[in-house]
């Protein structure tokens, strides 16, 4: 076990029940995220509380990314370096970025990407940016398409119930590793999460049941 995997087991008997706690967590089909090997998993984000949701709700230990801006945060940005967490200018070509996230899977972690980029402040998913894709075409490896409902109307205070719902694993075969290529694969892996976040609005429509599969 490396450091950033032992911090992720004290996360989990710290951060996660808390998380639990002040937002009732269900999680829906996490048994699909494969266990071994690199692994892209694209998630839709509106709230600082995605991110130990999504870690609370997945077997893996997740390798984020975030902007640099939180890792320039005295505190926050060294706790979240502890988690693996690798920094990104947003809105620029960064080709550290780039190497960071295709080191990731190819050592064989789980890369935990925000695919919009930015939270979204409309309380709907957004347009999934390349990254990815282009990672999971370049370095041939699966892509698990992941959604989150509820936090865009969490507060603190709320207990606003949040659930997530995993997808698939998704391999592009046969799409070109081009800009062309990395726009395709985008367009699936966002049609996946908005498919999956409206099968999770449904699930709270009606009553949020403790146990559900996702749609194939």
């Amino acid at each position: 076990m490396n450091g950033v995997d032992a911090v992720w087991v004290v996360g989990r008997l710290t951060i996660s029940p808390l998380t639990k706690l002040f937002a009732p967590l269900r999680n829906y089909g996490s048994e699909r995220i494969p266990m071994e090997g690199g692994v892209v998993l694209a998630m839709n984000h509106f709230h600082w509380l995605d991110p130990p949701a999504f870690g609370t709700a997945c077997p893996r230990t997740i390798h984020f990314l975030a902007k640099s801006e939180i890792h320039r945060h005295f505190g926050l940005g060294q706790l979240i370096r502890a988690f693996g967490t690798r920094s990104v200018r947003r809105g620029e070509s960064d080709r550290e970025a780039v190497r960071a996230m295709r080191e990731i899977v190819r050592e064989g972690h789980a890369l935990g990407l925000f695919v919009e980029g930015t939270r979204q402040k409309n309380g709907m998913p957004g347009e999934a940016m390349p990254g990815a894709a282009m990672v999971a075409l370049q370095e041939e490896v699966p892509v698990v398409p992941a959604a989150i409902y509820g936090s865009q109307f969490w507060k603190p205070g709320n207990f606003e119930p949040v659930s997530i719902a995993w997808g698939e694993p998704m391999v592009f075969e046969g799409i070109p590793r081009s800009g062309k290529g990395y726009r395709e694969g985008s367009a699936l892996i966002q049609a996946e999460i908005h498919r999956l976040w409206r099968w999770l609005g449904g699930l709270h429509e009606n009553g949020r049941p403790d146990y559900a599969t996702p749609p194939p």
